[in-house]
């Protein structure tokens, strides 16, 4: 169902926040679920994996994560600041030690000039650390692709939040 790359990263970060005592959980967007899909895909991730969090709206990362509604009408769903807030919501929501969170445009349409198609936010929070994030701009290469490269991201930044 997913790709090799992507199930044995997931795998390698399982085992790691399992052996540190750690708990994950995701906010997501633009991917739907999927990046939680593939955690539960892993026989034994319930050691690990806590929640996740879909909400494709504004008014569900509104009510769900807490982000404020000025917030999102300044800077947009996709952008740095949700991402960071979405990450941190999702931590003080959950009883997860991390979260991370995708916001982003998939396509194939919904870009502007300044969001295109194929640009996605990723931030991980950790408890007493500083929340790390990331900005994609992979182009307009289909919808599964950018997905999936959101997915990648957000899986390489919860591996640096373990470290």
């Amino acid at each position: 169902m997913f790709p090799d790359r992507l199930r044995n990263l997931a795998m390698l970060i399982l085992d790691d926040a399992e052996q540190a005592r750690l708990r994950i959980c995701t906010a997501e967007s633009c991917t739907g679920g999927l990046l939680a899909g593939l955690l539960t895909d892993i026989p034994g991730s319930s050691a690990v994996f806590e929640r996740g969090f879909v909400t494709y709206s504004n008014r569900a990362k509104e009510e769900i994560l807490g982000i404020p509604g000025d917030v999102l009408a300044d800077y947009g769903a996709v952008s740095e600041p949700v991402a960071r807030m979405m990450a941190e919501g999702a931590l003080e929501a959950s009883r997860a030690n991390i979260a991370v969170a995708i916001t982003g445009v998939a396509g194939p349409g919904g870009g502007t000039p300044m969001k295109p198609v194929g640009t996605v936010h990723v931030a991980c929070a950790r408890e007493n650390r500083a929340v790390v994030h990331e900005m994609l701009q992979t182009g307009n290469i289909g919808r599964e692709q950018i997905r999936l490269a959101a997915m990648e991201c957000a899986l390489r930044l919860i591996q640096l939040q373990i470290s």
